[in-house]
């Protein structure tokens, strides 16, 4: 009961840091960390499943929008130990806090890029982008993804985690973004759906590519 119980509020952080990054942006990486990086949200998050499923090269270029803390870009970091991965957020404090991570970790292949509502501004063109809980925090989300064209090489792959409408715990409904409308308005951006996997318990993952 506990640990169900820690997983709500959990999920609960979450949501309430992703809704003020979205509205005013957030401060003090260091005390969001804690709960962005509790061990307690791989029970539901499976971030080792969801690298799994995406199976980057060892030598890929990964691009994880919204990366804050580095959740997700440390596991991506270790799993292309050829490659680079590109963490990418548009809260300075953020940004800083990740390039001291990948410092005190010894992830070479890591870099930290302070991005824009508007453009992720990558330095070079990836092979994968992910965006976990960040989608629906884009405003103009079909020129968003439009413009990220520009920066994907041949071939490469986007991946969508974000919320379901059902699910108990994310940012209020009206916040967030169905599956279904998330695939129209990329396929309207250039995208096509490749896979839609179903294992996370609160999200829906989509993997696209542009045509």
């Amino acid at each position: 009961m506990k640990s169900i119980l820690r997983f709500a509020f959990m999920l609960l952080l979450l949501a309430a840091a992703t809704g003020a990054l979205a509205q005013h942006g957030f401060h003090d990486a260091e005390r969001w960390a804690a709960q962005f990086d509790d061990p307690a949200r791989d029970a539901w998050q499976k971030p080792d499943e969801v690298i799994r499923a995406l199976s980057p090269a060892p030598d890929a270029v990964v691009a994880d929008i919204g990366a804050g803390t580095g959740y997700f870009a440390v596991r991506l970091a270790r799993a292309v130990p050829r490659g680079r991965v590109i963490g990418v957020d548009i809260e300075p404090d953020m940004v800083h806090y990740l390039e001291r991570r990948a410092r005190r970790a010894g992830l070479a292949n890591l870099v930290a890029q302070l991005g824009a509502a508007d453009d992720p501004r990558l330095p070079v063109k990836a092979d994968l982008v992910l965006l976990v809980d960040t989608y629906h925090h884009i405003a103009a989300r079909e020129e968003y993804f439009r413009r990220l064209r520009g920066s994907l090489r041949a071939g490469a792959r986007l991946a969508i985690i974000d919320f379901r409408p059902d699910s108990p715990y994310g940012p209020p409904p009206g916040g967030r973004v169905p599956p279904a409308q998330a695939k129209r308005e990329l396929v309207r951006a250039g995208f096509e759906l490749l896979a839609e996997h179903d294992f996370l318990p609160y999200q829906y993952f989509l993997v696209l590519r542009a045509r």
